[in-house]
C-alpha cells in the first residue's frame, strides 16, 4: 500500500519513512511543511509533499491523494504552548481524518501517547498535550476509518531491540523510537490491529508476535 506519513520530519516519522521506503510491499509519501525538508527527502529518492496541519482540510486531502493509508506521527513539539498543541495535536489530527475520508482512504494509524485514554494517569505538567491526544483518539475511534492507535511510553533514541509489550493498559516504561516505528509499519496490514488502541513499551516479545496477540 502507499502510505502518507504526516509528521515525516519528526524523530519517529523519519524512521517510519525510511522503513517504508525500503519495504517490499509498501511505498511512502512524506508530508512536510518546509521546503528544505521536502528537498532533503527528495534528495534520498523519497516522494514528498508540502502541506501544513494548520492549513485547510483540502490542502491535506490534496497531499493524500493516491495513498491507501495515513500514518499520523505529527506533534507540536515540546517547546510550544498549549495553543499549538490544540492546533496541531488535536485539530491537525482531526483535519487529517477528514482529509482521509474526503479522498477515500480507510486505513489510519495514529501515534498517540501512553495512557492517553486514562485521565487519572496524565502527568500534571503535560495535561494540555494529553487532552489533545485523548480527544483526537476519540474522534478517530468514532470515525468511519479503519484505525490503529498506538500509545508508546517514554521515547528513547537508542537502537531498537525488536522486542515489545502491547496491551490496552501497561505500567509506565520506555521504548526506543526505532521500535515504535517498526510497530507502526507492521501494524499497517496486520488485521489484528484493526480498530484497536494499545499501550506500547519495550518488552520480551517480537513485534509481529505481540501484535497478533492483541
Amino acid at each position: 500500500m502507499k502510505v502518507l506519513v504526516i509528521g515525516a520530519n519528526g524523530k519517529v516519522g523519519q524512521q517510519v519513512v525510511s522503513m517504508l521506503h525500503a519495504h517490499e510491499r509498501h511505498t511512502v509519501r512524506a508530508m512536510v511543511r518546509k521546503q528544505e525538508q521536502l528537498a532533503a527527502f527528495q534528495k534520498k529518492g523519497i516522494e514528498a509533499v508540502l502541506a501544513d496541519l494548520e492549513g485547510t482540510v483540502d490542502e491535506i486531502a490534496e497531499a493524500a491523494k493516491g495513498c491507501d493509508a495515513i500514518v499520523f506521527s505529527a506533534g507540536s513539539g515540546g517547546h510550544t504552548g498549549a495553543d499549538k498543541t490544540l492546533l496541531v495535536d488535536l485539530d491537525g489530527a482531526v483535519k487529517a481524518m477528514e482529509a482521509a475520508e474526503k479522498v477515500g482512504i480507510k486505513r489510519f494509524v495514529m501515534v498517540s501517547s501512553f495512557q492517553a485514554h486514562n485521565r487519572e494517569n496524565w502527568p500534571e505538567n503535560l495535561k494540555p498535550y494529553y487532552v489533545a491526544k485523548h480527544y483526537a483518539d476519540r474522534m478517530l475511534m468514532n470515525s468511519g476509518l479503519n484505525y490503529t492507535i498506538i500509545r508508546p511510553g517514554y521515547l528513547l533514541n537508542e537502537k531498537g531491540t525488536g522486542l515489545v509489550a502491547v496491551a490496552e493498559n501497561l505500567n509506565v516504561g520506555s521504548i526506543p523510537r526505532e521500535d515504535v516505528a517498526r510497530t507502526i509499519v507492521q501494524s499497517l496490514d496486520e488485521p489484528n490491529t484493526y480498530k484497536k488502541a494499545f499501550d506500547l513499551m519495550s518488552g520480551d516479545t517480537e513485534i509481529a508476535e505481540a501484535l497478533k496477540s492483541l
